[in-house]
């Protein structure tokens, strides 16, 4: 007799739109002025970093890189500085599985929101003690 189908036969990893979806949902859940303030920073989801990026930061496992700011903070900034390139948050859906197929007592969104939120803070400044009070959930 053969066995029964598996209720999992069908699933399918998540998308890079179910990405931006749970980064989204991360975005609503901030307090304002935080809240708006995020929806204007571009969001890039793609599956693992570019090379050139890796390259830079001189990390050799594309897996070791699950989010990343790519700007100046706003403590930093001076009125005279130029942006070398558009600012954006950048989320890699493949480190991001990797990491929660090992973290199993996170969901999927939890722990989208907790990278999303830390990249954020380095757009910000803020301190893991100003995450924890803005963002509680995300930590």
């Amino acid at each position: 007799m053969p066995a029964p189908p598996s209720p999992y036969a069908d699933l399918a990893a998540p998308d890079l739109a179910a990405f931006e979806t749970l980064a989204q949902a991360a975005v609503a859940r901030l307090p304002e002025p935080y809240r708006q303030l995020a929806r204007a920073l571009p969001l890039r989801i793609e599956d693992f970093p570019p090379e050139e990026i890796l390259e830079e930061m001189g990390i050799d496992d594309a897996f070791e890189l699950t989010g990343l700011y790519d700007g100046v903070p706003l403590t930093e900034r001076s009125v005279s500085q130029q942006p070398e390139r558009p600012e954006a948050i950048w989320l890699f859906r493949r480190p991001i599985l990797d990491e929660w197929a090992e973290r199993v007592e996170v969901s999927l969104g939890e722990l989208v929101a907790h990278v999303f939120v830390h990249e954020l803070a380095h757009h910000f400044g803020w301190s893991d003690e100003e995450i924890a009070r803005i963002a509680p959930w995300a930590e």
